[in-house]
């Protein structure tokens, strides 16, 4: 054998050349549906495992290069609270993607319908997308788009864990690797979330953890860190990284947790990494 023969999680996900009939029974209830296709619940024929497949509209998919992008980091991902994928198809008119079954819904979701967070149920989702993001920046890959929207809940359960979805506009971030880059210049990202290097356009994978920082402090609160009547209006605040705890939601937030969203929503050289 190859010493040097290394097996990777990329090596058993693959482009499955059958059609997805015969390896799939194909519920016909939406679980979801976005711009680019619907989501439906399936079943493994051999495994009788539920799972998710996302039907993806190939006249929607403008940017081919990016979507395959966003495979081959999900081939690369192997972590309790980032979303599985299990293989993906293609036919004439569509692509599919099997993931794992999420049916708790998003984290957007379950703060409106909480208002807010207590500390201590804060600490447990910031723990656990936080152990997500650090694994991917282990493996020099940065999200670019962490929100609310982008985190499901695995089951309805108030113990479920949390994952991490939707890699879309994530990039592979490797410094001082072969083929690595120091640092990032495109512009991508949500306005209550995105950090001010983002829209300068020169920053390193440290974005995230200025977005997870936005997210703790919305997890806590129950809105925005920077808020404005429009994007232009929130921006303009993201860039000057004007944000408080002056409303009441904050009177009983202990100072640690005000503390580590200051070093998190903060300039890149002092924030802290995952």
């Amino acid at each position: 054998m190859d010493s040097n023969f290394i097996i990777k999680k990329a090596t058993f996900i693959a482009k499955n050349d059958a059609k997805l009939e015969d390896v799939y029974k194909l519920g016909k209830k939406k679980l979801g549906s976005g711009a680019f296709g619907v989501v439906t619940k399936c079943r493994h024929r051999v495994s009788k495992q539920d799972r998710a497949c996302k039907a993806i509209n190939k006249k929607k998919v403008k940017n081919v290069a990016q979507f395959q992008s966003e495979i081959s980091i999900l081939q690369e991902l192997d972590h309790p609270h980032i979303l599985k994928l299990y293989e993906f198809f293609e036919d004439e008119h569509n692509y599919y993607v099997i993931t794992e079954l999420c049916t708790g819904g998003e984290l957007f979701d379950k703060i409106i319908e909480k208002e807010f967070y207590t500390e201590v149920e804060a600490a447990s989702v910031f723990k656990q997308f936080m152990l997500g993001i650090n694994y991917c920046h282990s493996k020099g890959i940065v999200h670019r788009d962490l929100k609310p929207e982008n985190f499901l809940y695995e089951n309805k359960e108030d113990t479920s864990d949390i994952k991490i979805i939707d890699f879309g506009l994530s990039k592979i971030f490797r410094p001082g690797q072969s083929g690595g880059i120091s640092k990032m210049t495109t512009k991508a990202g949500t306005p209550y979330y995105i950090s001010p290097e983002v829209l300068a356009g020169s920053y390193d994978e440290k974005c995230d953890i200025w977005a997870a920082g936005c997210i703790l402090y919305t997890l806590l609160c129950g809105y925005p860190a920077f808020c404005g009547d429009d994007d232009q209006e929130i921006l303009k605040l993201v860039v000057k990284g004007q944000f408080d705890f002056e409303g009441d939601e904050w009177a009983d937030i202990s100072k640690e947790a005000k503390d580590l969203i200051k070093k998190m929503i903060n300039k890149p050289e002092r924030r802290l990494s995952a």
